[in-house]
C-alpha cells in the first residue's frame, strides 16, 4: 500500500462544487418534472418543498442511477411523488446539481 506521504508535491487535491436551484411548477407537472430532472446525470439531490418552506420529500440520487436504467425501480417513488402532486397546487423543487472541479 502506497504511503500517503509519498505524494508529488504538485498534486492538488480535486474540490467538487455543488450548486442549487430552486424551481417553482403546478401540482399537476411534478411527476414529469422529477422524471425529467432524475433522468439528467448531474443531479445529486431533488428536495420538494411547499410555498412556505416545509420540506414535504427529499430524494438522493446516485449520479446516473436512474438515467442507467433504475426508473424502474423508483416506480413506487415516483406513485408517491403524484400522490402528493394531488394534494398541492404548488411546490418548489430544489435541485441540488454536481458542479465541475475547482483548481484553488
Amino acid at each position: 500500500m502506497p504511503d500517503p506521504k509519498d505524494k508529488p508535491q504538485d498534486a492538488e487535491p480535486r474540490k467538487e462544487r455543488n450548486w442549487s436551484e430552486e424551481i417553482e411548477v403546478a401540482g399537476a407537472d411534478l411527476v414529469d418534472r422529477v422524471k425529467k430532472l432524475a433522468a439528467e446525470g448531474h443531479v445529486r439531490r431533488i428536495r420538494i418543498t411547499e410555498p412556505d418552506g416545509d420540506l414535504v420529500l427529499e430524494i438522493p440520487l446516485t449520479i446516473g442511477a436512474v438515467a442507467g436504467g433504475a426508473l424502474v425501480l423508483a416506480a413506487p417513488l415516483l406513485a408517491a411523488i403524484g400522490a402528493l402532486a394531488a394534494f398541492v397546487t404548488r411546490v418548489k423543487i430544489e435541485v441540488v446539481r454536481e458542479g465541475g472541479a475547482d483548481k484553488t
